[in-house]
């Protein structure tokens, strides 16, 4: 996603290209970008020139919409999502901890945007020369 934040505006980044950019084989790409094309991030451009896109501006996609799609929920813990998952959730001393944890983990990827990652990655590149890979 971040590949293609980067090339946002620029037209579709051909699969041969994003997966030699991630080092990953194109038939894994193609898996990842499945479910990233059914929940309406990315797009796929077919044909002469094609390949991927962003579905909106990297601005406009928050990280909890990514992490969501291949994790689903932040819960460190089943039973924070679902109580009933354990019967101990009634006085288990771990639990609020968790449950602290996921509301972290989720305040952090929902204030953070492709576009912040955009920004972290270029300042990096400008001071060290070293890229980061997401």
């Amino acid at each position: 996603m971040a590949e293609l934040a980067n090339s946002y505006g620029d037209g579709p980044v051909p699969v041969h290209k994003l997966a030699a950019k991630q080092n990953l084989s194109e038939k894994y790409l193609e898996q990842i970008m499945a479910p990233l094309k059914a929940a309406g991030l990315v797009k796929a451009v077919r044909g002469p020139g094609g390949g991927y896109v962003l579905a909106m501006p990297p601005s406009r996609i928050r990280l909890t919409d990514i992490f969501y799609v291949f994790e689903g929920s932040t819960a460190p813990v089943d039973c924070i999502d679902d109580p009933e998952t354990c019967p101990l959730h009634g006085g288990c001393p771990t639990r609020r901890f968790w449950g602290e944890l996921k509301v972290a983990i989720d305040g952090v990827l929902g204030r953070s945007t492709l576009q912040d990652l955009l920004n972290r990655w270029e300042k990096h590149e400008n001071n060290h020369g070293i890229m980061y890979q997401i």
